[in-house]
């Protein structure tokens, strides 16, 4: 499938990543991803936030946790294009955040810390973008 949009912008069309969207833009970092990239996404959905505990994402939405914010949202982008036939392959990925996540391919899904990669290979002009049903926390 031809990509249409950057990764910001195809992530706001698919509908179920509003939370990502605010996240992106209180931390300030939606100009980054519509950059030249290539870039690798694991983009947790709404309800992945929403199963957070509760006030956590209204918590880090608030400008004075714009750091940890980030340090987050930095930690499920992967520097590269990575699609999941590449990612499969892979035991950990630096992230963008300087920290590696674990990856783990079995039973022909993929797990990255420990969320599932719910939809695969959602191709953007400047990367790729997997579904992931859990949001993931450095140093956890």
């Amino acid at each position: 499938m031809q990509a249409k949009g950057d990764i910001v912008d195809t992530a706001v069309a698919a509908g179920q990543f509003n939370t990502l969207a605010a996240a992106l833009t209180a931390a300030g970092l939606v100009d980054t991803l519509k950059g030249n990239g290539p870039f690798t996404v694991f983009a947790p959905t709404d309800a992945a936030f929403a199963a957070l505990p509760a006030g956590t994402v209204e918590d880090l939405l608030k400008p004075e946790n714009k750091d940890k914010l980030v340090a987050i949202l930095t930690y499920h982008v992967v520097p590269g294009r990575y699609p999941s036939g590449r990612v499969a392959g892979l035991d950990t990925a630096t992230t963008v955040n300087g920290a590696a996540v674990d990856i783990t391919a079995a039973e022909g899904g993929v797990m990255v810390d420990g969320a599932n990669v719910v939809t695969a290979d959602v191709t953007a002009t400047n990367g790729v973008i997997h579904v992931i049903d859990k949001v993931l926390m450095p140093g956890s």
